[in-house]
């Protein structure tokens, strides 16, 4: 394959990552989990990044509850819907990310700053080829 082919065939590859990124923003844009107190009492929706989109109370078991207590069980079953978001979440961005990277640390903000910048950069083998060979050619 020479130079121009290699060139092209570059330009296509990243033409198609961008197309996956695009498909993967509108997913991740769609985004939301639901969870139920254990009880049934309160219902919680969460869409993309945990962000809260709706509270429900599908019945009147929560009026029996004090204060502190309903508070309590909105909080957690916030937490359970919004782990459930954040799995989405992982599920969606693994395939786009390169090999050692954890989507689940990475949409939780734990992933370190080495993920995103490492030592050394990294390179696609044909572009590093290209590199090497073009001043050659």
């Amino acid at each position: 394959m020479n130079y121009s082919e290699r060139i092209e065939s570059l330009f296509q590859e990243y033409e198609k990552q961008r197309s996956s990124l695009t498909e993967m923003q509108a997913k991740m844009s769609a985004l939301s989990a639901t969870a139920m107190s254990p009880r049934r009492e309160v219902s919680v929706t969460v869409g993309q990044n945990g962000v809260l989109t709706d509270i429900q109370f599908p019945s009147s078991a929560h009026k029996r509850l004090t204060t502190a207590d309903l508070t309590k069980m909105i909080m957690e079953t916030y937490a359970e819907a919004k782990e459930q978001v954040m799995n989405q979440a992982a599920a969606v961005l693994a395939p786009m990310l390169p090999d050692g990277l954890d989507a689940h640390k990475l949409v939780r903000g734990q992933a370190g700053a080495d993920a995103f910048l490492p030592e050394q950069p990294r390179m696609v083998t044909s572009v590093r080829e290209l590199l090497t060979r073009g001043t050659n050619e």
